[in-house]
Formats: C-alpha cells, sequence, structure tokens
C-alpha cells in the first residue's frame, strides 16, 4: 500500500562560506497516511511526526541501500514509537500507547519515562550498525541533538515539529574543518547559523521551505541541492505472514489455527492489513504452494 510523492521531500544545502551544513525535511500526505491508520491521540500523533521527521533527515543526509529503523522505548504510556525509512525513500511508521494515560500537554519525560532512543542501519550489503542512548532532552528534537553530538563528536543540531497534519524537521551539522581553519571562527559561524535557526516561530514550519531558508539566511551564501522526494509504504503482505506462521513450525501453526476458532488474524502494525488464514490455508503454507489462496483479506 502506498501513497504517491506530492508534498513529502528532503532538501540538502550547504552555506558556501561556511563549515556547515543542512537538511530540510517536509512530511505531509506521509504522515497523513500514517495517521490514517490509526486513532492516535494528539501527543502521540505529535511524537510520531517527529520521529518521522528526524528519521526521514537521517536518510536525507545520508547515501546507503537498505533499511533505517529509528525505535524509541519507555516504561511509561507510550512505550514504543518506531519508524523505518528505506533507501529507496519508503517510510511508514507506528505507536504503541496506554489511551488511559495519555493527557493532553504531557511532557515527553512524563510520556517516555525513562526512556531510551535506538539507531539501527540495515545495509543490504555491508555490516549491521545500532546504537543506543537514553533519551536525553525535554523534547526529541534535544534528544537526537544529544545523540548525534555524542556519538559524531561533530556539532549538530535537530528541530523537529508536528501539528495540523504537517510534520516537519530541520537539521544542522558542523562539517570537519575546510572553508574556516580558525577554531574561533569556525565555533562563531556555527553559534550564527544555530542562533538564527532558534528564531524558527511555530507557525512559519508550514511555510515553503526555500522561503524560509531565505528568510533565515538571506546574508549567507546558501547553495540548495535537489529535493529528494519521500512516500509512505508499508511492506508488510500476505507472503510475509504466512512466513511468520510458517516460522512457528507445522504442529503449533495448526494448532494456533484451532485454538483462534478456525481462523488465525495477523495485523500489520503500521498500516493495519489485516490477513487471515484457516486450517486449508495453513495447510497449502506446509505443502509447499505459498500464499496465493486466500482467505478473505481486509483493511
Amino acid at each position: 500500500m502506498s501513497e504517491l510523492p506530492d508534498t513529502d521531500f528532503t532538501q540538502r544545502f550547504i552555506f558556501d562560506e561556511r563549515d556547515v551544513r543542512g537538511e530540510w525535511v517536509s512530511l505531509d500526505d506521509s504522515y497523513a497516511a500514517v495517521l490514517a491508520r490509526h486513532e492516535y491521540p494528539q501527543p502521540v500523533q505529535a511524537l510520531l511526526g517527529e520521529l518521522m521527521a528526524a528519521t526521514a533527515l537521517l536518510v536525507g543526509a545520508m547515501k546507503f541501500d537498505g533499511l533505517l529503523i529509528l525505535q524509541a522505548r519507555s516504561a511509561g504510556p507510550i512505550p514504543l514509537l518506531m519508524v523505518e525509512c528505506s533507501g529507496d525513500r519508503e517510510i511508514r511508521g507506528m505507536a504503541r500507547y496506554e489511551a488511559d494515560q495519555i493527557p493532553a500537554g504531557a511532557t515527553l519525560s512524563q510520556l517516555m519515562p525513562d526512556g531510551h532512543l535506538t539507531l539501527t542501519i540495515d545495509p543490504v550489503k555491508g555490516q549491521r550498525y545500532q546504537g543506543t542512548v537514553d533519551l536525553d532532552g525535554a523534547n526529541l528534537s534535544e534528544c537526537f541533538t544529544n545523540y548525534f553530538i555524542q556519538s559524531q563528536q561533530l556539532n549538530t543540531r535537530f528541530w523537529l515539529n508536528a501539528e495540523n497534519g504537517k510534520a516537519r524537521g530541520l537539521l544542522l551539522q558542523q562539517l570537519p574543518r575546510d572553508r574556516q581553519p580558525d577554531d574561533e571562527e569556525r565555533e562563531d559561524s556555527w553559534q550564527h547559523v544555530v542562533a538564527l535557526a532558534k528564531t524558527l516561530k511555530p507557525q512559519e514550519w508550514a511555510e515553503n521551505n526555500e522561503t524560509l531558508l531565505h528568510r533565515l539566511y538571506h546574508e549567507d551564501a546558501v547553495r540548495l541541492f535537489d529535493i529528494q522526494p519521500l512516500r509512505f509504504n508499508c511492506s508488510c503482505s500476505r507472503e510475509r505472514s504466512g512466513n511468520a506462521l510458517v516460522s512457528l513450525g507445522e504442529h503449533d501453526a495448526k494448532a494456533l489455527v484451532e485454538e483462534c476458532g478456525g481462523q488465525v488474524e495477523i495485523d500489520c502494525q503500521f498500516c493495519n492489513e489485516r490477513y487471515f488464514f484457516d486450517a486449508s490455508d495453513v495447510a497449502q503454507l506446509f505443502a509447499g504452494g505459498g500464499t496465493d489462496v486466500a482467505s478473505e483479506t481486509r483493511h
């Protein structure tokens, strides 16, 4: 299930006279597609949108063929936020939450106490990378900023926003020494671009990104690269669900069908697609017939 890209993209930019690069992300259709499949409370919507924006920023800043996964876990009212984005720039996200424990206006520390953030990069070729840090910050923007300062030892700042059905993000990162060899000049330059980004007002996030970047940095030589589109797409399928049953073993899979009253339902937690398997479907799976002949499936 997928949505064609429209207003969903990342755009890289660099400062020609400073050792600083940036990345902008806009997510409208893909964020809306995720929200349309779940009835998330507003605080959950906002955090999930911010995590989607952060994931897209990271994919935009990297070049790889594979999957990037961000997970935020806690022992609180929101035990899990999860977003995946492929090297093909297909993104999906989901959340788990306790509906009766999500007060309006709750802070990140209240919603996800003792939380931690895990970044996984799973390339098609090469070694899998995974890093985990505490959710250390008043909001997700601060958490990601702290994560990358610790892991990359480069000045990095994230600004994330998700409201009114739109998710946005801005990433600034100081580059290795090149255009500005003097330490003091480099630090002043970094503080300059960060100070201007801090002037972003909530109502400005929905504006055109080029207009907004010009407003922030019109006195600088900023070079914009081509936009890179993103789209919502869920990689679930009946075949994958059938493979999950096969992994149980034939005896346990058949027993599960009986326990479920003659039909097993497997739900995709990302897009809410439901796949049904009865006894004949399971028999076909273990006979090597695959999942071509399906029981009823529905959203």
